[in-house]
Order: C-alpha cells, then structure tokens, then sequence
C-alpha cells in the first residue's frame, strides 16, 4: 500500500545552479548553463520522494506574495503536490556555483529583509492546511529554518499536531528550534549532521552520545556525517551504514535527499538497515546531478 509524505517548508528558495569551467574570484566569469528550480530543504525532499514514487507526497511552503507564480509552476512540473500560504514579502533566493574543472560547490543564500507586515493570519492559515493534509498522510517530514516573523514554538506546534494524530515526524532542524520541540513533541526521527548535533546538544556525535540521547528521547536519532559512514540509533540501539562513494556533480542538498530516501524505506518497512541504505543512495544519486534535490537528471 502506498504511503503518503507531507513535507512541509519554511523556508521555500528560488534555487540557481550556475554552471562554469573554470571560477575564479575577483574575475568576470561566464557561465556555461543554469537551472532554476523550487527549493528549501523540505522542498527538495520531496521531490525526491516524487521520484521515488509518484504521487507519494504533499509539500505545504508559506510562500512570498511578491514572486510566487515561478516557485507555483516549478514546484507544479516537478510532482511536488503543492499547497501554499501567501505570506507578506519575497521567496529568498539561493544560488549554486558549479566549478567543472574543480569539482567544487559554492552556495551563496541571499536573504530577503524581513517584512514589516504581522505574520499572524498566515500561522493560522498555515497550521489549519497542514492539520487537513496530514488526514492525507503517513508521515511528516519537518525541515530547515524559519523565515519570517512565526511564533518561536511553531515547530514544536507542528511537529505536536502531526504526532496527536499518530503520524511519524522526521525533524531536520537545530538549535533552539530543535530543543524547544523536544521539549514538548518529540519527533519520531530527529536528523542532523555531526556538527549540528553538536552545536545542539553540546556533546560530541559519538556512537554512545548518539545512543544515549535516543533512549533519552525513546526516538531514532540519525547523525550524517559527509563522506563518512552514517550514524544512528533507535530506542538506543546502535546503527552505522558506510557512505557510497562518487564522483560529485553537486552536493547541494545530499542531506534533504537522505531524509526522503529514509523516511520513505522506513514508513515502508521500518527496518533501520534498510532505511539507513535507501537514505545513502539517496544522497549519492543527488550528488551525481546537477538539480538540488533529485535522484534523476532533471
């Protein structure tokens, strides 16, 4: 039976990949080629949940009012089932640098200013649209930061609505967020890096650190690592699954790639090992093309 995702983004990103052979600062550099495509870490998931299997998922994004139309139809040729709330303001924009030659990836976020216009009618259009489609749903998937002016526990809110109606909640957020919704909602999955678990919790992303914070929080915790082997526990018990190696196109958003190709193994058959594989050939397959967030050449 099919599974449902709902991946929902804060921080919805115009994103440029620019392609050059050879980039050099303080130079006039002429690109090769470019694409343009709909990101933000939850939106770049969920496009590759889309591949993995179509019409397997829901994307809600606060959108901009001042520059949506684009994002609307890049999101719409890319099977991502969007549904959006119009918020006051501009979608931010990201722009990828390919060096060729090189083999390098150089990203530049350009934030938009923060709009003077309250926030407060777009949260509760929001939560209502995401509690509807969640009755669609197996599962949430939470990830990235917030952009604009949202209630500082929104997160814990939507992380809380998600699980009261017995979904399985991936988080992919840190910090304060982080803490603050562990506090009252804890996720069925938390996934950060090393250096993000890290700066959250103040403890090294050790195998035992790792496995303690698990049985603390009675949840699976993944730690990515880069080019190195995956961490991971679940109730306390310890996994580890090695990295694929490859020849890297673009390693922009190798880990939104990971929680799509995890949590989609997972709600299918909730075996760690399995989950923990279909995450890293996730990450490998985005690393090998061009677009943020796929699995195919787009």
């Amino acid at each position: 039976m099919k599974k449902k995702i709902l991946c929902v983004c804060m921080s919805a990103t115009y994103q440029r990949t620019v392609v050059f052979e050879n980039l050099t600062l303080e130079q006039v550099n002429r690109a090769k080629h470019y694409g343009l495509y709909a990101s933000g870490k939850a939106v770049n998931s969920a496009r590759v949940i889309s591949q993995l299997e179509k019409d397997s998922v829901i994307t809600i994004c606060p959108l901009g009012k001042q520059n949506l139309t684009e994002f609307v139809e890049l999101a719409e040729k890319d099977g991502l089932g969007l549904s959006f709330v119009e918020t006051p303001g501009k979608i931010r924009e990201c722009w990828t640098l390919l060096d060729t030659n090189k083999k390098t990836t150089t990203e530049l976020v350009v934030g938009e200013p923060q709009p003077l216009e309250d926030f407060s009618n777009s949260e509760i259009k929001l939560l209502k649209l995401i509690s509807e489609k969640l009755e669609e749903c197996d599962a949430l998937l939470l990830a990235g930061s917030r952009q604009g002016k949202w209630s500082p526990d929104i997160y814990a809110v939507i992380c809380g609505i998600a699980l009261d109606k017995g979904k399985t909640v991936l988080a992919d957020f840190i910090g304060n967020e982080l803490l603050t919704t562990l506090k009252t909602s804890v996720p069925s999955i938390v996934k950060i890096n090393d250096e993000e678990f890290k700066a959250t919790f103040n403890i090294e992303a050790s195998p035992q650190n790792i496995c303690q914070k698990s049985k603390e929080y009675k949840n699976i915790i993944v730690i990515t690592r880069g080019c190195n082997s995956t961490l991971a526990a679940k109730n306390g018990e310890f996994f580890e699954c090695p990295s694929l190696k490859v020849e890297p196109v673009n390693t922009t958003a190798c880990g939104d790639s990971f929680n799509a190709g995890f949590l989609y193994e997972y709600l299918k058959t909730k075996d760690m090992t399995k989950a923990l594989q279909k995450g890293t050939w996730c990450a490998a397959q985005n690393a090998q093309v061009e677009a943020p967030g796929s699995i195919l050449s787009v």
